[in-house]
């Protein structure tokens, strides 16, 4: 598409992989069409700063009811990035996951793990005008997803991005280092190339890490071309 690099799709999962078995019934069975572009595909939506409300970006806060959340606390911050490698300023990324224990704020979820009253497991922030992002949370449990036996979710969290149009719509998983579950996700090994799977993997960042507060994790995002952060399948 005019303007934007094309994507690199050996840098994402594609739509039926066996071992991650739900895609079997859900993807497409029949070649896709591809359709030309226009205005709408190549701008928008845009999103005012209005639309993160004072907490959205403090996950360890803006669930409170009667106390703090559990777990270990984290800030995760990052750069988000088009296909040359410019910053993409004041996008919105939206950030779900599951809690402490691996459990979700979400009727479905009947996982055998506690609720946490004081963590809602959701939050958005913007990218500044260089691109960068932070929000803090608390670090994600795994938990079972019954795709096979003994199958375990290595701990992640969910992002959501459009970028400065429908065309850079992105929604991903960011991961931790040295996660032994990795090497045995379905879900994390859908993505074919290697080198695209490690840039689903947050690193370590001392010099985010607040003393006595919180341990700091980087995660940049590529919304397209040869170095794109892959898409969830």
């Amino acid at each position: 598409m005019s303007g934007f690099k094309p994507r690199d799709w050996s840098s994402h999962a594609p739509y039926i992989a066996p071992d991650y078995k739900s895609t079997i019934l859900r993807g497409p069975t029949k070649p896709l069409m591809s359709l030309s572009g226009g205005i709408s595909e190549a701008s928008g939506p845009v999103f005012a700063r209005a639309a993160v409300r004072d907490l959205d970006w403090d996950l360890t806060r803006n669930g409170r009811v009667n106390g703090e959340p559990i777990g270990e606390r984290i800030v995760v911050h990052g750069k988000v990035m088009d296909g040359d490698g410019r910053p993409v300023p004041h996008t919105l990324i939206e950030v779900w996951q599951a809690n402490a224990a691996g459990r979700y704020v979400h009727k479905v979820d009947q996982h055998d793990a506690p609720l946490d009253p004081n963590f809602r497991g959701s939050g958005r922030c913007m990218s500044d005008e260089n691109g960068n992002y932070v929000f803090y949370t608390i670090k994600p449990g795994a938990y079972p997803w019954g795709n096979h036996f003994n199958a375990w979710r290595p701990n992640h969290i969910h992002l959501s991005l459009f970028g400065p149009g429908f065309a850079t719509r992105l929604v991903t998983q960011m991961y931790f280092p040295g996660d032994p579950l990795l090497a045995l996700d379905p879900i994390f090994l859908g993505t074919p190339d290697e080198a695209a799977r490690n840039r689903l993997i947050s690193k370590f960042s001392i010099d985010k890490t607040e003393e006595g507060f919180a341990l700091g994790y980087q995660f940049d995002i590529v919304l397209r071309g040869r170095l794109a952060t892959p898409m969830e399948d």
